[in-house]
């Protein structure tokens, strides 16, 4: 089968297309084999492709495969999911390090990880789903933010940051997003009170505080910007870090959460029904064939589009 591996840690130039075997029914147990349509590329994969997460890979040396959300078809049926059954989920990559990831025509899951496609969904459009989602819904678990609390969500045109607003006023948050330009009417749309465009930290910081002058309860950190943010945040508030290398140190009695994603099907079944009846939405920005996996993370890194970046296989 084809996949795309990353020959050592490096730029987007490090991906290469390569052959390995295609798994066998059975040849892991406890495992189900998914023939994938389409693989998302997470802000995480530039992260691990450029070795930044070198230390937290460990032993784990290139070559490997990249990815974690994907859609597809089930090969090995399960109990209500007969062989054909459309499916997406997402690889625990850092609890696995097996180093198969879903930049490939095949990949083994725990069946655990599984949740049923709905008919009107697209491959791409669910590929989308599988670890925003679950990052969004851990975080706003974390910050524990009573309703009518204040949340700053950077980030809120990127995926994760959309299904945080959503989320987030959805259960009577008050939510100020920071986001791309042009997308601010479209956010308030979604359920934000207040969005403000991006910029330097500094006009970031003076944004926020225009239309919350009082600070906020709580950060929600979609767009990675790490300890810059901790100033806009109340004493005693909280912080939701997404990435390992942008946890603030407390300060203030301000409380810290780490936020690393675990899958949920029974969760992510769920979100995948309200995609379907447009409660939820999601956002594709570009879809590039396997091959051009090197581009695509090219145009990750470069942010040209808000939301997720999908290989179709």
């Amino acid at each position: 089968m084809r996949v795309v591996e990353v020959t050592a840690y490096g730029g987007p130039e490090v991906l290469r297309m390569a052959r390995r075997p295609e798994p066998e029914a059975g040849d892991v147990p406890g495992r189900v084999r998914v023939r994938l349509k389409a693989a998302g590329v997470n802000q995480a994969d530039l992260r691990i492709r450029a070795g930044r997460y070198a230390d937290a890979v460990g032993a784990l040396k290139p070559p490997f495969v990249l990815g974690t959300d994907f859609a597809g078809k089930l090969l090995d049926a399960l109990p209500g999911m007969p062989s054909g059954t459309r499916v997406a989920g997402f690889v625990p990559w850092y609890e696995e390090l097996t180093g198969e990831g879903t930049y490939a025509e095949v990949v083994r899951v725990d069946p655990a990880w599984l949740a049923p496609i709905p008919d009107d969904v697209e491959f791409t459009v669910a590929s989308s789903v599988p670890l925003a989602s679950a990052t969004a819904q851990l975080g706003l678990d974390r910050l524990g933010l009573p309703e009518g609390a204040t949340l700053l969500v950077t980030g809120a045109s990127a995926v994760v940051g959309r299904f945080a607003v959503q989320y987030a006023a959805a259960a009577g948050l008050r939510v100020v997003a920071v986001a791309h330009e042009g997308d601010e009417s479209e956010l308030k749309i979604l359920g934000a009170e207040h969005a403000v465009p991006r910029g330097t930290p500094e006009e970031v910081l003076a944004r926020v505080l225009a239309v919350a002058p009082e600070r906020v309860d709580g950060v929600f950190d979609g767009a990675l910007v790490g300890e810059t943010l901790l100033p806009v945040l109340k004493d005693g508030g909280v912080f939701a870090a997404i990435a390992p290398d942008r946890i603030p140190a407390a300060e203030r009695n301000i409380r810290v959460e780490a936020v690393r994603a675990a899958p949920d099907a029974a969760r992510l079944k769920e979100t995948l029904e309200k995609v379907a009846a447009r409660e939820v939405i999601t956002r594709v920005a570009d879809v590039l064939p396997l091959e051009e996996a090197a581009e695509a993370h090219r145009r990750a890194e470069a942010g040209h589009r808000p939301g997720r970046i999908v290989l179709m296989i």
